[in-house]
């Protein structure tokens, strides 16, 4: 009974929090109600005051989840298929290109649209945004680091890895006003530009989507 019990409120708490994931996704975390939350998971407000005293707490939940997997939804799928660990980078922004396709242009980097409207919020909100940020920088980071014998010896690459994650975001937000796939495009073609140039001839024909 008491593992019954437990299982039930583990999966409306999980339910509370994938119910927001897509709904701040969507439309933003300033545009999604609570009593919106509520109704699409199908949740009592007492059950989410329970797990979550505020929305902004359920928001960091929201952050930890992303935190969390990164690494199966987005790196490990790339890093499975791809093992060139230059072409792992240009997989893993292919699989924001194909996003940005597949959704006519409405989809964002979940973590840079919550960065971009969260900018007033509470220091450990901000500092979970900042993680997964973190978090996929430093994956960007580990490939530049598998290949650290074809760039030149004195590239910084943690400068690098972050210029990655800033051509990311800037190209999916350009991509988004544009309504056109140009802009990343140009973004990636131009980083790429710029790999070439420092290690040149690396460039591998293994599949990234």
């Amino acid at each position: 009974m008491v593992h019954a019990v437990e299982d039930e409120a583990r999966t409306t708490r999980d339910r509370l929090i994938e119910t927001a994931r897509e709904l701040f996704h969507r439309q933003g975390y300033n545009s999604t109600g609570v009593a919106q939350i509520l109704k699409e998971a199908g949740v009592r407000s007492g059950s989410l005051y329970y797990f979550f005293p505020s929305k902004e707490d359920l928001l960091v939940a929201v952050l930890e989840w992303y935190q969390e997997n990164l690494w199966p939804v987005v790196m490990g799928p790339v890093f499975e298929k791809v093992t060139d660990p230059i072409e792992r980078v240009f997989g893993v922004l292919a699989i924001y290109r194909e996003a940005l396709r597949t959704t006519g242009f409405t989809f964002g980097c979940p973590i840079g649209n919550l960065a971009l409207e969260m900018s007033d919020c509470r220091p450990e909100t901000r500092r979970m945004i900042v993680e997964n940020f973190e978090g996929w920088r430093l994956a960007i980071r580990k490939c530049l680091d598998d290949a650290a014998d074809r760039f030149p010896p004195d590239i910084d690459r943690e400068r690098l890895s972050a210029f990655v994650l800033t051509v990311m975001e800037g190209g999916v937000m350009q991509s988004r006003s544009y309504r056109s796939i140009e802009p990343f495009d140009a973004a990636v073609a131009q980083l790429r530009d710029y790999f070439e140039r420092l290690a040149p001839g690396t460039r591998k024909s293994e599949p990234v989507s």
